[in-house]
């Protein structure tokens, strides 16, 4: 019972926030950082190379499926999606590609650094100066992993899942709020 009044008290708050989250996304500005889509698995296999697929972890048929709800739902949601940058891994490539089409160009700096952890701090640096940049009526779609969004932001994301963020003047951003696939 105690469970069920948790749930009714938190569910309403989840929508808003969601809705929050998409109005911002409408309104442009702001930036949405995915986690890629459904790939089963953790890091990547000891013979992976980045030029070779078949070496990686890749999206599952679930995960193609959820990348193109992905990007169904910004183009149903009207959210104006300016430019797609995404990891040079297969996973991120694919899902930024099913969702967003051809607006997808590789940007290094969202490359996983799961093995690799010497990369994180320039990597992160690097992502953070291209939010703080962002001044856009448009979306700047970024698709990466879970370990560069955590570094980022501390958040564990879910597969599919998008933080809202909104660049300040400044610098820094602020988390406007989450996308769930």
């Amino acid at each position: 019972m105690a469970f069920l009044f948790l749930l009714a008290a938190i569910w309403p708050q989840a929508l808003l926030a969601s809705e929050a989250a998409w109005q911002a996304l409408r309104d442009g500005d702001t930036v949405a950082l995915f986690r890629h889509a459904r790939a089963p698995g953790t890091g990547d296999p000891p013979q992976f190379r980045l030029e070779d697929c078949s070496t990686q972890r890749t999206l599952s048929a679930e995960g193609r499926r959820q990348a193109e709800t992905i990007g169904e739902q910004f183009r149903i949601r009207q959210v104006p999606v300016e430019q797609v940058l995404s990891s040079r891994w297969c996973r991120a490539l694919d899902t930024a590609r099913l969702a967003f089409r051809g607006l997808t160009e590789p940007f290094p700096p969202l490359d996983s650094f799961f093995v690799g952890r010497e990369r994180e701090e320039a990597q992160t640096r690097a992502v953070r100066e291209r939010i703080e940049a962002w001044r856009s009526p448009g979306v700047l779609v970024l698709v990466t992993h879970q370990v560069n969004i955590t570094a980022l932001t501390g958040i564990f994301p879910e597969e599919g899942e998008a933080l809202v963020l909104k660049p300040k003047a400044g610098s820094g951003f602020d988390l406007v709020g989450r996308v769930r696939p």
